[in-house]
């Protein structure tokens, strides 16, 4: 578990660092019930996950555990990766990111473009991210989860707390893709008595919502659209413990909603989102989550690292 002091700690770490992402306020009626667009794939590098992964390698070094020869080393389905890259860029030490092969191509270019050593292993995360455990430690670079990792969740739990400053007048649902669950576990800490978050998966990938089943994180069978995205194949530990903690549901959305939701961002506000970040919107839009009346919804946009051209 993190706490809201985990949360506060990682903004002052990362205050000037990161972009604060601005909150688009949606037109009654637009947007299938929305009330705000917070616009995280504005971020560094595209996605939410520069926070984290900033946070993660701030605290490394701060600590004395960075060594500035060997870097940092890490697993992701390409967004992770990105911010690994970029953090370790920021702080001036190498990085290796392993990736499977199923990841983006665009993903990929952009992770050489940041100066990473790129590995391609395996057709899913879980392989990937053994590998990555065996390279931190054999060399001795710090390792930085894509999602379970308490600076991690703590750098996502950033947004949380932005919403909070930049909505005074309040809100009362915060609807957040989940794949791993490091995000949803990050805004549900900073919002803990103040808003409640509900979780959204493809139905191809279910992690979240199969452990809240089972009782506690398991395997899944994951696949999809947003698979590059949200292709954790077990939600994380943190994320799971948050999770029952605050209460956070799970809604499941279809490839074909993803799709459509993606779609709509394009149509009606020239947003190009990824797959996985269109988790958000498509639990309004295909009516899998239903607001009470005068209910007050964020939809988080998370990500904007997506081939534009099948929009």
């Amino acid at each position: 578990m993190i706490t809201n002091a985990d949360v506060v700690a990682a903004a002052e770490r990362l205050a000037g660092l990161v972009r604060r992402t601005p909150v688009a306020v949606v037109e009654p009626g637009g947007l299938s019930g929305a009330g705000w667009l917070k616009c995280e794939y504005m971020q560094h590098t595209g996605t939410f996950k520069a926070r984290g992964a900033l946070n993660r390698v701030l605290a490394a070094q701060a600590a004395g555990e960075l060594d500035p020869q060997v870097g940092v080393v890490g697993a992701s389905g390409g967004n992770a990766g990105l911010a690994f890259a970029y953090a370790a860029s920021r702080c001036g030490v190498p990085a290796t990111v392993f990736v499977p092969q199923t990841s983006s191509p665009v993903k990929v270019a952009r992770l050489r473009q940041l100066g990473a050593t790129v590995v391609q292993q395996g057709a899913e995360y879980a392989v990937a991210h053994e590998a990555a455990l065996k390279h931190a430690a054999d060399r001795g670079a710090v390792y930085c989860h894509a999602y379970d990792q308490p600076e991690m969740v703590a750098g996502a739990g950033t947004i949380g707390l932005e919403l909070l400053a930049d909505l005074p007048e309040g809100f009362d649902t915060v609807l957040v893709a989940v794949g791993g669950g490091g995000l949803m576990a990050g805004i549900a800490t900073a919002l803990a008595g103040r808003a409640r978050v509900v979780a959204v998966e493809p139905v191809n990938a279910p992690s979240l919502h199969a452990a809240l089943a089972a009782g506690g994180p398991v395997d899944v069978p994951v696949s999809g659209a947003a698979v590059d995205s949200l292709g954790a194949r077990r939600v994380g530990e943190i994320a799971y413990q948050v999770a029952v903690a605050n209460g956070v549901a799970s809604v499941l959305v279809t490839d074909d909603e993803l799709i459509e939701a993606r779609r709509l961002l394009w149509a009606d506000r020239r947003i190009a989102v990824e797959h996985g970040a269109a988790a958000a919107l498509a639990a309004l839009t295909s009516g899998a989550y239903r607001p009470a009346p005068g209910e007050r919804v964020v939809v988080l946009a998370c990500g904007a690292n997506t081939d534009p051209s099948d929009l």
